[in-house]
């Protein structure tokens, strides 16, 4: 005989468990993501910028060949049109080959590289500068305030070609070309990065002077948390919405910045080139009919820049709290 407990609840009675949402299912109902599968321009543009990324953080696996390795180049084989001449094209070199001989689809790869470096570690400096600068100023105001965005002002005043020249040429006639070329990345990435801080520094200090009147800032005040701790734990998560929008469009800048000059020969050097050097090093050979050195890596610059302020432009409605419409 089967004694039946008569404490036990029945499944049927048994409280239900609430299961939590994970973050993808969190995210998925954001209003970033349900403004994304919408917008087939921000589809296609993150899509492009990604393959960008993917290949120029794995170009020594995807390029057949090292551009910066002097035994795998040939001048025999200099200013080969691409593959798909069928006179002169060469199968191995489907993009055609610079007037070093070396392979123009290996050097693009490896020349995104070295652009999306100089224009992500530039804007990461010039976002730091100019975010410490807007914070201190929104915050201590005052002649804190007038004193830091004076400098701001002086600096607005300048472009950052014209100052990025001044600095960039100085520096090459007073420590010579063989040293420029061997700091040539991280002199562009210091002067791209502190000619631009002033966009973030107006713009940060603009939504502290806002953020900084409301009441959890006066409350954080009354507990007794030092100015720093409410600057960057407080006021600072509550500015990133325009920091994100300005950053995308700044990075397609910063790589404009560094294609224009070494369009002008003080960018990266020919032995390790980025997407401007490869163009300025093609364009004297336009003319002669080797025109692919120049306008491939040109195509694939622009392409770069749009799809950046494609982005830029989506991220900056997205984020725009007067168009949402919830």
């Amino acid at each position: 005989m089967t004694m039946t407990n008569q404490n036990q609840t029945p499944a049927s009675k048994m409280p239900e468990v609430e299961t939590v949402p994970t973050a993808w299912q969190r995210f998925k109902d954001t209003h970033i993501w349900n403004s994304f599968i919408k917008d087939r321009v921000a589809q296609v543009s993150l899509t492009i910028f990604m393959g960008y990324v993917i290949m120029a953080l794995f170009a020594p696996v995807i390029a057949p060949f090292d551009p910066y390795d002097p035994t795998q180049m040939d001048i025999m084989n200099s200013e080969l049109p691409p593959s798909w001449d069928e006179e002169m094209g060469e199968e191995q070199f489907w993009l055609g080959t610079d007037a070093q001989g070396r392979d123009l689809w290996s050097t693009i790869l490896y020349g995104t590289r070295i652009s999306l470096t100089i224009g992500i570690c530039a804007v990461l400096l010039q976002a730091t500068i100019g975010i410490i600068v807007g914070l201190i100023a929104g915050y201590r105001g005052g002649r804190v305030d007038s004193i830091l965005m004076r400098f701001a002002d002086v600096q607005l005043s300048f472009s950052t070609m014209m100052v990025a020249i001044v600095v960039l040429a100085i520096f090459q006639a007073s420590f010579g070309t063989e040293l420029y070329q061997d700091l040539a990345m991280v002199m562009l990435i210091l002067v791209i990065g502190i000619a631009e801080w002033p966009q973030y520094a107006r713009t940060i200090r603009a939504s502290v002077l806002a953020e900084k009147k409301k009441e959890y800032i006066d409350a954080a005040r009354v507990m007794g948390l030092g100015q720093i701790r409410i600057m960057f734990r407080h006021i600072l998560p509550n500015t990133l919405s325009p920091i994100l929008v300005i950053s995308t469009v700044q990075v397609a800048n910063a790589i404009i910045s560094e294609a224009s000059l070494s369009f002008l020969g003080l960018g990266m050097p020919v032995s390790q080139p980025s997407l401007g050097s490869l163009i300025s090093s093609g364009f004297e050979y336009i003319f002669s009919g080797a025109w692919w050195i120049t306008v491939i890596p040109g195509v694939v610059l622009v392409v770069l820049v749009l799809v950046m302020n494609l982005l830029g432009d989506w991220l900056r409605d997205v984020l725009n709290p007067k168009l949402y419409k919830g």
